[in-house]
């Protein structure tokens, strides 16, 4: 082997470079199932950066009409957030702290999720009703 070139050194090396060759079917589809699943997702990343339309209550602070909320926009719907929140807690507060201790405790708290839950049935039977009304107005 002294002429050949090949060594021990370059027949371990050799082994080696086999091995890897013989794994690469192997661990192939890995990489590429890998791939078609990171597509999508780098896809979805590019499409989460362009920019997406105002709600409409995001309209409602947009002074200049740019389709955008600037610093001072946005500073200005989470003033009126914050606003609004503070209003809700107090007329809850108003409403049903029984014991006037400034919080709801859990009796309280279950006569206000009774008290939604009400509204909602309530709003979902109109809804039927109208459902109803209008199937019948079309016979």
């Amino acid at each position: 082997m002294a002429g050949s070139g090949l060594g021990r050194e370059d027949g371990c090396n050799l082994d080696v470079l086999m091995k890897i060759i013989r794994t690469i079917p192997i661990i192939a589809p890995g990489f590429l199932a890998l791939a078609l699943l990171a597509a999508p997702a780098s896809a979805r990343a590019e499409e989460s950066t362009k920019e997406k339309p105002l709600t409409k209550n995001q309209q409602k602070y947009d002074a200049d009409k740019d389709g955008k909320l600037n610093d001072e926009e946005k500073a200005a719907a989470k003033a009126a957030a914050a606003a609004k929140a503070k209003q809700t807690r107090e007329g809850n507060l108003a409403k049903y702290d029984a014991n006037h201790d400034g919080k709801l405790d859990d009796e309280e708290r279950a006569k206000k999720s009774a008290d939604d839950q009400a509204v909602k049935a309530a709003a979902k039977a109109e809804r039927e009703a109208k459902k109803v009304a209008k199937e019948e107005a079309k016979r």
